[in-house]
């Protein structure tokens, strides 16, 4: 891993933020917008509210506590739904169960009177009796097409007095409402209101906008949208935790948030904020500040299951068969078919330990913490009072759910190792790393070539042909056009405007007259290592 990559992962990046390990307050780039009485309300919690963020508690385990953020939004989330008096049954964009998951429970929903909920889909409504129907959903044109579907087939005899209610998320659209009108149903709706859920506590360090198309819309189709919502969120954000006093950036679109920032300040009178600053730095970077590191292989624990299974949501759906009890596994009968879900975050300690660690070094932490607990069960034969097994027994759920963990972790340790160790991972790695210490990165690549060849995937080939671009300041003409010329030819011609977009973006291009100044760059600002310490948390 680059010097960088460890620095924006440890300090700000795209969505860190309140680092545990740094020295000041936190750095932080993040976004939402939360109305003041809802915000005043989340600043000081009672003890109902208290009680609810027992199952947030690694949120609050970093510098900064993200749970009052959290609340604001949870608070938010019940007043609208207190507004829709009656039995409810929410139809949700399916992208947005996600995000919402991590902030409201179902437990929520049900204690004001959410008694179903519906993945938003073409044609008829399920058949439900229940006086509201509320839909959740981006401002997308597609979705309001759906949505007008679901309404016009609904029965209008048996759900006369039936209302329906229409959350826009994370902003309201006057184009989407348009097509509800255009569409005859736009009259249909009790409420019309937005949820500007643009900020999501991950953990206790952590804040995602989940705005996972925000690099194509500010450098291809040079949308701000997602900059504005940027700028919303760090107001709100001040308006919970302090004026940040200090803002620092880099980059054309980190100009424009900050200036988009200045501007909501002063449109809300300029009033002082109060609180006492919990921040001590905004620290703003585009994302083409550094195009090398979502380039490259992730090598931490947590980075190699995202690469390989893919993190969404705090949440991994890994294979089966090795999380299968062992006398069923060896049996080979019944094995489960559903995939292993698992939910990964800061509230459970032995992944706090591990997931930043390099991978090699996740091996000697699973083994000695397999030490500890079998220690620890172990001490069960020196009990010999009632108040010692009293202890023991009080201690027996904590070291069950340690136990489970271990074995859970044991268990993608060695799913992540059977890739790890495999050939194609390593020639892969090899090419990476040989490209990024600036070792033959003005050639055609024989692997890159072979890959291609081979018809390996054609995401792996173009992030290996974009890394080589980064690292060499763009590519010479002839390799970029041999580059071209084979995965057109391979992977089809309709990927020209896919490589067309990868131009535009920065993340391919021809190198001009200029020198290539990665390596000045490289040794100025140490973005590589050689001797790498693996036992190091990044």
């Amino acid at each position: 891993m680059t010097h960088l990559a460890q620095w924006i992962r440890c300090k700000a990046g795209t969505i860190q933020s309140c680092d545990r390990r740094s020295a000041s307050a936190g750095w932080t780039v993040l976004c939402s917008s939360i109305s003041y009485h809802v915000i005043r309300q989340a600043c000081h919690m009672n003890p109902a509210v208290t009680r609810s963020l027992k199952m947030a508690t690694h949120l609050s385990c970093g510098r900064v506590n993200l749970n009052v953020l959290r609340e604001a939004m949870r608070i938010e989330l019940r007043e609208f739904l207190d507004k829709c008096a009656g039995s409810k049954a929410i139809v949700w964009d399916e992208y947005l169960t996600g995000p919402f998951g991590l902030i409201a429970q179902y437990s929520l929903l049900k204690e004001h009177e959410v008694e179903k909920m519906f993945t938003l889909k073409a044609g008829s409504l399920p058949s439900s009796d229940v006086k509201n129907i509320i839909f959740f959903v981006r401002p997308k044109l597609e979705l309001m097409d759906i949505i007008a579907e679901n309404i016009r087939r609904e029965d209008k005899g048996r759900y006369s007095h039936r209302d329906f209610h229409i959350l826009f998320v994370p902003r309201r659209s006057l184009l989407c409402e348009q097509r509800l009108k255009d569409l005859g149903v736009l009259g249909s709706f009790y409420h019309r209101e937005e949820y500007r859920l643009n900020l999501i506590p991950f953990d206790g360090d952590l804040l995602s906008m989940e705005s996972e198309n925000a690099f194509k819309e500010c450098y291809l189709e040079n949308d701000q949208t997602t900059l504005y919502h940027a700028a919303k969120g760090l107001t709100t954000l001040q308006a919970l935790y302090g004026t940040i006093p200090q803002i620092c950036g880099k980059g054309e679109c980190a100009r424009h948030v900050a200036n988009m920032m200045i501007r909501m300040k002063r449109e809300l009178g300029g009033s002082n904020n109060q609180i006492t600053p919990v921040f001590d730095t905004l620290l703003l970077l585009d994302r083409n500040v550094d195009l090398l590191t979502p380039l490259a292989t992730q090598l931490t624990y947590e980075g190699l299951i995202d690469e390989v299974y893919g993190i969404q949501n705090s949440n991994v759906k890994l294979p089966p068969e090795k999380f299968a009890p062992k006398k069923q596994g060896e049996s080979g009968k019944d094995l489960p078919t559903e995939p292993k879900k698992l939910l990964l975050n800061s509230a459970e300690e032995l992944y706090a330990e591990v997931r930043d660690k390099n991978f090699n070094a996740v091996g000697s932490v699973l083994s000695k913490k397999a030490k500890i607990i079998s220690a620890a069960f172990e001490g069960r034969h020196n009990a010999k009072t009632v108040g010692e097994i009293k202890q023991f027994v009080s201690q027996l759920p904590h070291m069950q759910a340690e136990r489970a963990s271990l074995a859970n972790h044991t268990s993608i340790a060695e799913l992540i190792k059977d890739i790890t160790t495999s050939e194609a991972f390593f020639d892969n790695l090899t090419v990476e790393q040989e490209f990024m210490s600036g070792f033959d990165t003005d050639k055609i690549n024989s692997y890159i070539e072979d890959c291609i060849a081979k018809k390996d995937p054609l995401i792996k080939i173009l992030r290996l042909v974009c890394l080589q671009s980064v690292c060499n300041t763009g590519l010479k003409q002839k390799v970029l056009d041999f580059y071209k010329r084979e995965i057109l030819q391979t992977y089809g011609y309709e990927h020209t405007l896919t490589l067309y977009n990868l131009e535009k973006a920065g993340l391919l291009k021809a190198q001009s007259g200029n020198r290539n100044n990665y390596p000045t760059i490289r040794k100025t600002l140490r973005l590589w290592m050689d001797d790498v310490n693996e036992q190091v948390t990044y």
